[in-house]
């Protein structure tokens, strides 16, 4: 696979959009919204690009400049979204206002350092895969919930996304509606890019497996409970098995699949990230050298502990990600 060989086919909700050729030259290639149409230039996705939107508001505008990757969007999605508000989400979808820089030639270090926000997709979406749901026992351990689960209702929409109090609307998964935007013969869709740079792809026959298995220990715990401020409910936590609810439930096993830890691999000698359909879904942590200044959050490698739950009476490290409001959570 030669990555700089990609290329994606846009399809609006009418039309086919036609991508440049290999050599990274731009074509002209249009949009069709109802009575609303208009053209743009489709670039190579590992070069400068543009995509511009106007049914979906999209506003993403992509430049290299040197060994510098620079994305400066509104961060709404190319694509069509749930309702949000919702029963389980309570956040509006707005504009945002975000720069991104990425290397253009990024080095892998081989060492994994915890992120909040992994990268950011080819649409100025971010990918941000934990959340800042936890249930907090009087006993001391605090359960990080995972987005994707069958117990707790956090309103993800069908790209498995939701929104967060600022309006930023983000995945947690794989984004299905820009999936279904790319039409390709390889199996490899590049989707976005790390903060370090490295590329973030979809297999699409699932080729690439995650290294994570549930584990077999019990959960811990007494008198616990999830608030968020519609509501506050009892959890049992204590002798209960590993379902996948919660980060903790999981546990990395070295070459248990063909994913490293961030759920990446090397490929032809190209160092890639994978969003796959199964656990993680979103690596939760990047291989390669990254400026930390630009990210939200506790510096990489502070964030949560390995198996999710700190000593008695202690609390998750790093300040509460964006989803929490006044000290309750989404």
């Amino acid at each position: 696979m030669k990555t700089n060989k990609h290329r994606l086919l846009f399809l609006s909700m009418c039309s086919l959009l036609t991508l440049a050729s290999c050599n990274g030259t731009k074509s002209e290639s249009a949009h069709a919204h109802g009575s609303d149409s208009h053209t743009h230039d489709s670039p190579d996705y590992f070069g400068a690009y543009t995509i511009s939107d106007s049914e979906y508001g999209t506003k993403t505008v992509v430049t290299v400049n040197g060994d510098t990757r620079t994305m400066i969007t509104n961060a709404l999605p190319n694509h069509t979204t749930g309702s949000f508000p919702n029963p389980g989400n309570p956040n509006t979808i707005k504009a945002q206002n975000r720069t991104h820089t990425f290397p253009m030639s990024p080095t892998y270090t081989g060492k994994s350092q915890w992120v909040r926000e992994v990268g950011i997709a080819l649409n100025g979406v971010k990918f941000e895969p934990e959340t800042g749901e936890v249930v907090i026992c009087e006993s001391g351990e605090h359960y990080r919930i995972e987005a994707k689960q069958e117990h707790f209702d956090l309103g993800l929409d069908v790209n498995n996304a939701h929104v967060q109090p600022t309006g930023e609307y983000h995945y947690h998964g794989t984004p299905s509606g820009m999936l279904s935007s790319f039409e390709t013969s390889e199996d490899l869709v590049h989707i976005g890019f790390a903060h370090d740079g490295f590329p973030i792809y979809y297999s699409q026959s699932q080729a690439y497996s995650p290294s994570f298995q549930l584990t077999d220990k019990e959960r811990i715990g007494s008198d616990c409970n999830y608030s968020n401020p519609h509501q506050s409910t009892d959890v049992e936590i204590e002798g209960v098995q590993a379902d996948g609810t919660f980060k903790s439930d999981w546990e990395y096993v070295s070459g248990l699949g063909n994913l490293d830890e961030c759920n990446g691999i090397e490929i032809d000698g190209k160092y890639m990230y994978l969003i796959t359909d199964s656990y993680p879904f979103v690596g939760r942590c990047l291989m390669g050298e990254f400026d930390a200044d630009q990210l939200q959050g506790p510096p990489p490698g502070q964030g949560p502990p390995k198996g999710g739950r700190p000593p008695r009476g202690g609390r998750l490290s790093g300040p509460p990600p964006p989803d929490r409001t006044n000290g309750r959570i989404n």
